[in-house]
């Protein structure tokens, strides 16, 4: 059995005991574009003990039961799924993390991710995708927009800020005005993130295909300063550099690795 019918699976048990359950999140988002989701995650109105009693405490780990968030564990082809109860989220006094959740409906839970694209769920018994924020228009359109408010989205996480020039650049799709002007407002404040979770999102972006673009709109939303301060100064007012550094990230081989692109920088 796949990982993609394990979750099918998962939802269809958690039905069965009488709970609402979707897929969730990026699993859907990368369905809908026709690739193959890295993982499937499934969210659901039952609480974190529900969830437990329904596949079994051997079957299930509770390392983020803090956030409503169970693991359930599958054979070694069919991986793990992370089942989330839906949820609204306090403040993020870290700008990472909310500092409590609070279980809640499916609406409420859209509302709390980042990017529209990524506030889709999906129901894989019936085959129905179900969208409280304008994902699926923004998925045609080849747009990442912030679910909301953009500017309070980042206050909530600050590597979203990353995360929507990742989504941009390696989906070859557009950062909406308002989302982009929001990343330039708050870009200082991507310094409360830890540098191993900028180098990450880093490492994501220059290892892709698409790492000339990622560069160019991590410059647009004023990042760069922030992620690559030594480069930024170096092109500030010379554009023949930026021009022949972006000429050789677009040279490099699709597969090249995130040491060299970093190299070129």
């Amino acid at each position: 059995m796949s990982q993609r019918q394990f979750a099918t699976d998962v939802v269809k048990t958690l039905r069965d005991a009488g709970f609402k359950a979707y897929w969730a999140g990026g699993c859907v988002r990368d369905d809908l574009l026709g690739r193959t989701p890295k993982d499937f995650d499934v969210a659901t109105d039952a609480p974190p003990d529900e969830i437990r009693r329904v596949f079994g405490r051997k079957r299930t780990l509770a390392i983020g039961a803090a956030f409503g968030v169970i693991t359930v564990l599958g054979t070694k082809r069919q991986g793990q799924i992370e089942v989330a109860t839906f949820r609204q989220d306090a403040t993020y006094s870290d700008g990472r993390h909310p500092d409590s959740v609070k279980f809640s409906t499916p609406e409420e839970d859209a509302q709390r991710r980042d990017f529209t694209i990524n506030g889709l769920f999906y129901d894989p018994v019936d085959q129905q995708v179900i969208d409280f924020v304008g994902g699926q228009a923004d998925l045609q359109a080849k747009i990442v927009r912030a679910i909301g408010d953009a500017d309070a989205r980042i206050n909530e996480d600050k590597l979203r800020m990353l995360r929507a020039v990742r989504f941009a650049a390696t989906y070859a799709f557009e950062l909406e005005a308002e989302t982009l002007a929001a990343l330039a407002r708050h870009a200082e404040e991507l310094s409360v993130v830890s540098a191993e979770r900028i180098t990450e999102e880093m490492r994501r972006m220059l290892r892709h295909a698409y790492r000339a673009r990622a560069v160019r709109l991590l410059r647009e939303s004023k990042l760069l300063a922030v992620v690559l301060p030594r480069f930024a100064e170096r092109i500030d007012g010379d554009e023949a550099v930026w021009d022949r550094t972006i000429a050789i990230l677009d040279a490099l081989q699709d597969d090249a690795t995130f040491t060299s692109a970093l190299a070129v920088l």
